[in-house]
């Protein structure tokens, strides 16, 4: 009964999210920090900010951030959010 049980609620797990500060500068505006904001409230979701990712060249042309260690970037920060938010289901 307890591996019913089990299969049948499994706790999802919890994303692993990695942002580099420069990036979030460059690339986040007003109305996104509120909607990543809304984001990261999720309990699922562990993040940390780091100051730099090492990342140089990724982090110039476009947002990103390293989900679970594999990185995700998007087209715009919306883009990004919206990748993200995908990981959760």
């Amino acid at each position: 009964m307890k591996n019913f049980l089990s299969k049948v609620f499994t706790k999802k797990e919890k994303i692993q999210i990695e942002f580099c500060q420069n990036n979030l500068d460059r690339f986040l505006n007003e109305q996104t920090v509120t909607e990543y904001g809304k984001f990261l409230a999720n309990p699922r979701i562990q993040y940390k900010e780091y100051e730099c990712l090492s990342e140089c060249k990724l982090c110039k042309t476009t947002p990103y951030a390293k989900v679970n260690g594999q990185i995700m970037s998007g087209e715009d920060s919306k883009d990004l959010l919206h990748q993200l938010q995908a990981e959760l289901k």
